[in-house]
């Protein structure tokens, strides 16, 4: 089972330099074995059996997150996918706002170790694997979200990771 940990999020990552401190943000890491691309990441964290319950509510409400979807974000191809809009993407990172811009999504690889950098090497216990990132930012930190479901949230995002390296260990 992938062990899934909440470090601190990284300050250089998207999520921490474009969605501040006057934002909710977390941030969630489990360690894969090999060389992971952020496209790889993309394609599992969507179509992992865990958000296929999301993918459908997005399918019924017409903002698309099928196969196709999925492979155009993965290969860098799409600036929508379902409910988000691309905000920023780097090599090994990108970062996705909701149609309203209240929320975000941030997915990352890295070769970093336990420190929580994104960049350089891993220390030589890690060497040859990857850190897979989830990360969510909320602009209302008095919104129900937050107040209400943080719990529920934090949980269902480890959930959504550990799916996401099920499907890479694949």
């Amino acid at each position: 089972m992938t062990q899934v940990t909440a470090p601190e999020l990284p300050p250089e990552s998207l999520l921490a330099r474009l969605r501040g401190p006057d934002c909710y943000r977390d941030a969630f890491r489990a360690s894969m074995p090999g060389d992971v691309s952020l496209g790889e990441l993309v394609t599992a964290f969507f179509s992992s059996p865990v958000f296929l319950t999301e993918r459908m509510a997005l399918h019924l409400i017409g903002r698309g997150a099928g196969g196709a979807e999925i492979a155009a974000l993965a290969a860098g191809e799409t600036k929508r996918f379902a409910a988000w809009e691309m905000e920023a993407r780097e090599e090994n990172e990108l970062l996705m706002h909701d149609f309203l811009d209240q929320t975000c999504c941030w997915l990352a690889v890295s070769k970093r170790g336990p420190d929580g950098a994104l960049g350089g090497p891993l220390p030589v216990p890690e060497m040859g694997r990857t850190f897979i990132w989830f990360g969510t930012g909320v602009r209302d930190t008095g919104g129900p979200i937050i107040r209400h479901l943080q719990g529920a949230h934090r949980f269902y995002a480890r959930q959504l990771l550990a799916g996401a390296a099920r499907g890479l260990a694949r």
